[in-house]
């Protein structure tokens, strides 16, 4: 778990309240959102940077269609899991309930790969929802979600393996590979071998390198 005295969140980390009804109280909130129940339910920090300052994060509720984004501020947060915590800490193997699911058969299955690569990973989406607190929302058909951590392009061995693993794993895969100016779908990457969709703080982007969207 990261400090909440140097940690600043980043997307896909997912953050619990210290007082919900006083941290979110005064936004209109729709009826689907039980805030005595976010003590124990996180939050998932999103892209969106029109409030300087603030931490954009969205609420989750019992379907695809129970979605809400808001802001808070950092003060707000007590807890902060990251999708590379639970990786590390093989957080599925706490969850034996969920063994049998496709997507946690997929983490079992490629965990030790990313690891012996080197590559900076984390799982995020339903998964790593489920994972970091007993609200499940995984079903047998979910994806498996990643984020892959990518300071710098990917080196071919690197594309290689991802590329295999998505391929070969026992649930589909949707690797969002992070890069310093925001996000982009690796399947998306592989498919064009040019130009792909980059989510920034400041809405998606268009462009044939991530790494350098300004070119």
């Amino acid at each position: 778990m990261a400090s909440l005295n140097t940690a600043t969140p980043a997307p896909h980390d997912l953050v619990w309240l210290g007082d919900p009804a006083s941290d979110l109280g005064r936004d209109a909130l729709p009826e689907w959102v039980c805030l005595p129940a976010l003590r124990e339910i996180p939050l998932v920090v999103r892209r969106d940077g029109r409030r300087p300052g603030a931490v954009p994060v969205g609420l989750r509720g019992g379907t695809r269609a129970e979605r809400f984004g808001t802001w808070i501020t950092p003060a707000a947060i007590r807890k902060i899991v990251t999708p590379m915590d639970l990786a590390a800490q093989r957080a599925w193997r706490r969850r034996p309930e969920l063994a049998t699911l496709p997507a946690i058969l997929a983490l079992e299955a490629i965990a030790d790969w990313l690891d012996a690569a080197g590559i900076r990973w984390g799982v995020t989406g339903s998964a790593g929802f489920s994972l970091a607190c007993l609200h499940n929302v995984l079903r047998a058909d979910s994806d498996l979600d990643l984020v892959v951590q990518a300071a710098q392009p990917l080196q071919a061995p690197h594309l290689d393996l991802l590329a295999e693993l998505q391929r070969a794993a026992p649930a589909r895969l949707d690797i969002q590979v992070a890069t310093p100016f925001g996000g982009f779908s690796l399947l998306e990457r592989l498919r064009s071998g040019g130009k792909v969709l980059l989510k920034t703080d400041h809405g998606p982007r268009l462009c044939a390198d991530p790494w350098h969207p300004t070119r």
